[in-house]
């Protein structure tokens, strides 16, 4: 076995590409002293928010190539979505080695910041065609954020992106899903459902907005069951009812007409 190549102070190093010291150096616990879990609680969320970045650049270059009508390259990369939505749903858990007493002990020094604040899972939620106005409340002291989530609240989504691409593939679907389309909406789609064998790009492309859909519903449900367990019924930090909340949101569909066109099929 050769020796390790001795590499000269100037060579790129690992540490150097992935900006290690920068990353390490961005966890600053509020507690005085210290608590030691807010650590833990510190890291688990600056996690969330680079896998967040990384949902929003895949699932842009999905709504690039659906665009383009490249079916099964914008079917990959919400697929890519999808297995890092089943790591999401396991870090969450990692929340629960924190005994509801010890983040007592520090939970105070994070208020009035909320979950609700994070303005990339409200681009992921806009991104993916659930866009409600009311969430622009949470920034309202913050007009560079305003501005960045009023872009992708105005700019395309994958609900939409997805209907464009089935109609301009011939399918007769409106290209928008609105209570007074849906039905129309439901008809175009049922022959990619009721025969995928020929229409099988677009069926696993919208098989895959699916999987989007229930990683999304996944995590909110683990988020609350988490949450409850740690906090039990006392309000959100940022001053929601907490647990009362966050269950009523684990309904929410980006997709209704990828679920709905199910109860049209007929057997062959």
């Amino acid at each position: 076995m050769s020796d390790p190549k001795i590499h000269s102070k100037s060579d790129l190093t690992y540490n150097d590409y992935l900006k290690v010291p920068e990353l390490t150096g961005l966890q600053h616990p509020l507690s005085e002293p210290a608590h030691h879990d807010e650590m833990l609680f510190i890291i688990i969320h600056q996690a969330y928010e680079l896998w967040f970045k990384l949902i929003i650049h895949e699932l842009e270059s999905a709504m690039e190539y659906m665009a383009k009508r490249q079916v099964l390259r914008a079917h990959h990369f919400v697929k890519r979505v999808v297995e890092i939505q089943k790591v999401l749903v396991g870090q969450i858990h990692i929340l629960e080695t924190m005994t509801p007493v010890e983040f007592l002990q520090f939970r105070e020094n994070l208020m009035p910041a909320s979950g609700f604040q994070s303005l990339q899972h409200r681009e992921i939620e806009f991104m993916c065609g659930m866009k409600e106005e009311r969430y622009f409340q949470f920034f309202k002291n913050r007009p560079e954020v305003v501005a960045k989530l009023r872009e992708r609240f105005d700019g395309p989504d994958l609900s939409t992106s997805f209907l464009k691409l089935a109609a301009s593939l011939g399918y007769p679907t409106p290209e928008k899903d609105t209570p007074e389309t849906h039905e129309q909406v439901l008809q175009g789609l049922k022959a990619i459902y009721q025969d995928p064998t020929h229409n099988l790009p677009l069926y696993l492309l919208a098989e895959s907005l699916v999987d989007l859909d229930q990683g999304l519903a996944l995590w909110r449900e683990h988020h609350v069951r988490v949450v409850e367990r740690v906090i039990g019924f006392k309000k959100g930090t940022g001053g929601s009812s907490g647990v009362e909340y966050l269950r009523a949101q684990t309904a929410k569909k980006a997709f209704p007409y990828l679920w709905d066109v199910r109860s049209l099929l007929e057997r062959i």
